[in-house]
């Protein structure tokens, strides 16, 4: 019996030997954000279905401690330190992080998502065109207010293409308009500062006609704000993505629309993509290196459509 216990182990224990060399030879994929936001919920479930189409790698979804260009490069270069092959980043500040952009594409595949970083090596942008949002959400101002009208703005981080790009498609859109923007307020990917920000400018602008979120939690805490100040209905409010307040404000009306995005696709096709250029093919990647997926508008007419497409993504249907 003894002999038979021994031997037995053995076994496991050579098993278990193999398991752990077939991990270590799996390549490491990951995805990492530029802030806490239930927005990357999408993307977090779009990694999770491509984890299930590619055993021969290890998947994992990383969100930096705060909205820091310097913790996000912290975090990145841990994971190169760590042996990652390929890193997918929506990169906090590009315009000021070329260099250290440059040292992670030294020493891993490196794409972008969301924001783009076109002065670095990256080798691919895999996500919206910002500019072509901006003139959807340009055309729901419009839509809102055809007489015209006084909008703010808000926004995280203003110095990210994303943000610029909105603002730029936005402009372009309402060109010719009587609609006049009064001013845009950045919050950093700060919850607090975001709400604050929106009750400031209602406080000094009481005659506003529209408010515009350009990331996903900015709606929200306009909803929020003008909810509570009774103004739900008079003041239009231009969004952008699906967070669940969004698309319920929508679905009543108190919302004109909001053009989304989507990350679940950044995620599962993005690790694909990866998965592809680490085993040498690049033929998916087009001269000017932007794979565009495209954004939509969502307003009363298709809401309940695509909210039901989003809870089938996120396995909540």
């Amino acid at each position: 019996m003894k002999r038979l216990f021994l031997a037995g182990a053995a076994v496991a224990l050579a098993m278990s030997i193999g398991i752990a060399a077939e991990a270590a030879d799996k390549k490491t994929l990951a995805f990492v954000v530029n802030g806490a936001s239930d927005f990357w919920k999408a993307a977090e479930a779009g990694v999770a279905k491509a984890q299930e189409e590619l055993p021969n790698y290890e998947l994992v979804f990383k969100y930096p401690e705060t909205a820091s260009a310097a913790v996000q490069q912290r975090l990145m270069d841990d994971l190169v330190a760590a042996g990652v092959a390929g890193i997918m980043v929506s990169p906090d500040d590009p315009k000021h992080s070329t260099e250290a952009l440059n040292r992670i594409a030294s020493q891993a595949a490196l794409f972008t998502t969301d924001s783009d970083a076109p002065d670095s090596n990256r080798i691919a942008y895999i996500g919206s065109s910002n500019i072509d949002a901006g003139v959807q959400a340009g055309e729901l101002m419009k839509k809102a207010l055809p007489d015209g009208g006084k909008c703010i703005m808000f926004v995280g981080i203003l110095a990210n293409d994303n943000a610029r790009e909105r603002v730029e498609g936005i402009k372009e859109a309402i060109g010719g308009t009587k609609i006049e923007i009064l001013d845009i307020r950045e919050d950093d990917i700060d919850m607090a500062r975001a709400k604050r920000n929106v009750e400031d400018a209602l406080a000094a602008n009481p005659d506003i006609d529209c408010l515009a979120g350009l990331y996903s939690y900015n709606t929200p805490r306009i909803y929020e704000v003008v909810k509570n100040s009774g103004q739900l209905g008079k003041i239009k409010i231009i969004a952008f993505d699906e967070d669940p307040v969004t698309l319920g404000g929508v679905k009543e009306g108190t919302i004109v629309g909001t053009v989304v995005q989507q990350p679940y696709q950044w995620g599962y096709e993005g690790m694909k993509m990866m998965a592809k250029y680490l085993e040498g093919d690049k033929s998916f990647i087009p001269e000017n290196k932007l794979i565009i997926v495209p954004t939509k508008i969502i307003d009363q007419s298709n809401v309940d459509a695509f909210w039901e497409e989003l809870k089938k993504q996120q396995g909540r249907s």
